[in-house]
């Protein structure tokens, strides 16, 4: 089997993550977080479609938090107005899946809810 670095170049992937907060260029971020090719940023939730911009990513990764759920109508339309693809999925998914395709050089941007432990 052969094994090959991850190179980034400039980009940063998520690191890693735990209840409310991601690990991104070993920086703890809390709450709901933006990646993309322009950087990490805050990020105010599904109301907040701002960050998003299409001459920047091709494809936005949703993740939900702990769980799949489905992303609110008036989102998935703002996104895809924008000519950018939508996949949703839980938030640990996302991160592994945006690693990966950042690894590869693509053109994607990251919306992240935090996974909240449940009680």
């Amino acid at each position: 089997m052969r094994l090959n670095e991850v190179v980034y170049t400039d980009a940063m992937p998520v690191e890693g993550y735990g209840p409310g907060f991601f690990r991104v260029g070993g920086q703890v971020h809390e709450g709901a977080l933006y990646l993309s090719p322009d950087g990490v940023q805050r990020w105010g939730g599904l109301e907040d479609t701002a960050p998003f911009r299409h001459d920047t990513i091709d494809v936005l990764f949703l993740g939900m938090g702990a769980e799949i759920a489905h992303a609110p109508a008036a989102f998935r339309a703002e996104i895809e107005a924008r000519g950018i693809g939508l996949e949703v999925m839980s938030s640990p998914a996302a991160c592994r899946t945006y690693n990966v395709l950042l690894s590869e050089g693509r053109r994607v941007g990251l919306a992240l809810l935090p996974v909240v432990p449940t009680a």
